[in-house]
């Protein structure tokens, strides 16, 4: 998210996206004023047949979870803190691999209105983070899979922060150009469009480019007259010389 109304003075907006984990780009993107919470902003999503979405705790919203059982979606998503529920089964923790899986759990919801908007039960999965020590607790509605196979697809959760941090470092989105809704949301279609071209211009080229050299390698060419797929597989080659008409 980039993140209330369009004004002059302060503001926020927040763009909801569904990132596809294979080619890091968007999916869906709903843009939404900074006051609208996060599983509002998610709740016109579209939800692929058998798919499995990852989302941040801020996206806990269970009506959701109801839909992604009548769509047989599998939903990963790190609960709240203050998340109320009965353990109703332990499940067997991996013994001789998977260590950092600390907790593999059957729940159901305590709260009325929890419980209300989602009376089945889910399962709760906790790891370790070596990297930021810290405990990730998660529930999903799939019971099937390996315990330390939820916790890597919670993890993979990271692109959407590099997705978000290439928009506001390599393309600049940090302030805008014009603060009208229409002047907003163009800028951020703009952007989206930008990060398009750039990673497929990024995944046909025979270099291997990392995106913010790219970015930064374009910006200086922006204006020399090249051929593009040449420079984009060499650009470190001299271009072939120009051929000359004898009169």
């Amino acid at each position: 998210m980039i993140g209330a109304k369009f004004r002059t003075t302060k503001g926020a907006v927040k763009l909801h996206t569904l990132l596809d984990c294979h080619s890091s780009l968007s999916h869906y993107v709903n843009i939404t004023e900074g006051k609208i919470a996060d599983n509002k902003g998610a709740e016109y999503i579209p939800l692929t047949l058998g798919s499995v979405v990852v989302a941040d705790r801020y996206y806990n919203d269970f009506p959701l979870l109801n839909i992604g059982d009548s769509n047989k979606v599998n939903i990963v998503i790190r609960h709240e803190i203050n998340l109320q529920y009965r353990v109703i089964k332990e499940r067997e923790l991996p013994k001789n691999h998977a260590q950092h899986v600390l907790v593999d759990q059957e729940i159901e919801l305590l709260s009325v209105q929890s419980h209300a908007k989602y009376p089945k039960k889910l399962r709760r999965v906790v790891v370790w983070d070596e990297k930021n020590q810290q405990t990730i607790e998660i529930i999903t509605n799939n019971f099937t899979w390996a315990a330390q196979t939820i916790g890597e697809l919670y993890k993979a959760r990271w692109q959407v922060e590099l997705f978000f941090r290439d928009i506001k470092q390599l393309l600049h989105i940090k302030t805008f150009i014009g603060t009208t809704e229409n002047a907003v949301r163009i800028q951020f279609w703009t952007a989206l469009i930008t990060i398009l071209i750039l990673t497929y211009l990024k995944n046909i080229a025979h270099f291997k480019w990392q995106l913010s050299n790219l970015v930064a390698f374009i910006r200086l060419n922006c204006f020399v007259k090249i051929e593009l797929m040449l420079w984009l597989n060499n650009p470190f080659e001299n271009p072939p010389p120009k051929k000359q008409n004898l009169v």
